[in-house]
C-alpha cells in the first residue's frame, strides 16, 4: 500500500507537537492524550515510514536527522488541512462571501440548474447569484470583479484580455423550429428557408454571430428577409412556439425541447460551429473558496453529462 495513504492525520499531529514541545509529555498535555498514546502514535509513524523521527538526548528528545527532513512537510501538511478545515467553516456561515456567476445561454438552460440543486444541497451558506447577460456586458462585469465566474462559449481572442478560459466541453448551433412547423421532419431544406419564414438570429456582437454567417455561407443560404435579433432565451422559446419561426441558437440553449420533441432541430449540416465552453476567470486572482467550489461543480456536472 502506499505510503501516504497510510499516515493519518493524528500521525501528523502528535509529530509535529512533539517536535514543537521537545517533550512527549508536555505534547501528550496540549492534545489532550496519554503520553503512551502520543508514543504509541509516533511509533507507528516512524514504522510507516522506515525512519527513525524522533531520538533521545540525556533526559529529553531530539528530532533525528530524518526527523527534521519530515518536520517542514508535515508542518506545512497539517496546516493545509487546518486551512481547508477553516475555509469549510467560513463557507458554511450565513456571512461567507457570495458566489457570483454568469451564465450565457448557453448554460443558462442546462448545465447551470443542476449545479445551482447540488451548491444548494451542499449545506453551505454563501449566497448564490446567477445574473444572465449579453457576452460582452458579462465579461466586463467579470473583469471589474462584480462577477466571480462566467459560464459560457469560449469569447474571441480580442475579448480575452485579462481573462482566462477553461474548457469543459463542446456545443453547437442549430436552426430549430417547433414540431409543428412546415419545415419539421423534412430530410432536406432549401437554402432560402430563412428568406420564407421569421428568423431569430444572434446579434453582432454575440459569440455565436460570427458562427452563423460563416454557415450560411458555407450553405449558400439567403439572408434573412425580416430577421428579429436577440440573446433572449425566454423570447426565443415563446416566439418559436408561437409562430412558424426559425432560430439560430445554440444547441443547449434548446436541448430540452428538442429532446423532449418539442422543438425540432433543422437538417443543416452545423459542424463548423462546434466550439468549446467552460469557465472563464480573472487571470492571477485567487477565487475565494465558496466560488471555488461552485466552479468545482461544473466541473463535475460536465463531465457527468
Amino acid at each position: 500500500m502506499d505510503i501516504s495513504r497510510r499516515i493519518k492525520i493524528r500521525h501528523l499531529e502528535a509529530f509535529v507537537e512533539v517536535a514543537r514541545q521537545k517533550s512527549v509529555g508536555r505534547a501528550a498535555i496540549t492534545l489532550s492524550l496519554t503520553q503512551p498514546a502520543v508514543t504509541r502514535t509516533i511509533r507507528e509513524l516512524e514504522q510507516i515510514v522506515g525512519s527513525p523521527l524522533i531520538e533521545r538526548e540525556g533526559r529529553g528528545i531530539r528530532l533525528s536527522h530524518q526527523g527534521e527532513v519530515f518536520l517542514s512537510h508535515a508542518g506545512s501538511g497539517l496546516a493545509a488541512v487546518r486551512g481547508g478545515i477553516a475555509a469549510l467553516a467560513d463557507v458554511a456561515t450565513a456571512s461567507g462571501p457570495p458566489v457570483r456567476i454568469g451564465a450565457l445561454p448557453t448554460v443558462s438552460a442546462t448545465v447551470m440548474p443542476g449545479a445551482v440543486a447540488d451548491f444548494l444541497a451542499s449545506g453551505l451558506k454563501s449566497p448564490l447569484r446567477v445574473i444572465t447577460g449579453e457576452n460582452r456586458v458579462l465579461l466586463d462585469q467579470l473583469r471589474k470583479g462584480d462577477l466571480d465566474l462566467v459560464m459560457g462559449r469560449m469569447p474571441a481572442p480580442e475579448m480575452m484580455e485579462s481573462l482566462r478560459f477553461e474548457p469543459l466541453y463542446r456545443d453547437r448551433v442549430v436552426f430549430v423550429v417547433s414540431s409543428g412547423h412546415p419545415l419539421a421532419g423534412l430530410r432536406q431544406v432549401g437554402a432560402d428557408i430563412l428568406s420564407r419564414y421569421p428568423s431569430l438570429v444572434p446579434p453582432e456582437g454575440s459569440i455565436i454571430h460570427p458562427y452563423v454567417q460563416r454557415v450560411m455561407l458555407e450553405q449558400g443560404m439567403t439572408r434573412p428577409t425580416h430577421p428579429v435579433e436577440t440573446v433572449s432565451d425566454s423570447f426565443g422559446r415563446a416566439f418559436v412556439r408561437s409562430s412558424d419561426a426559425i432560430w439560430i441558437i445554440s444547441r443547449g440553449v434548446v436541448a430540452a425541447e428538442i429532446e423532449s420533441g418539442e422543438f425540432v432541430a433543422l437538417p443543416i449540416d452545423t459542424g463548423s460551429t462546434l466550439g468549446a465552453v467552460g469557465l472563464i476567470s480573472r487571470e492571477a486572482e485567487r477565487r475565494h473558496d465558496a466560488a471555488s467550489f461552485f466552479a468545482d461543480i461544473l466541473r463535475r456536472r460536465t463531465v457527468q453529462s
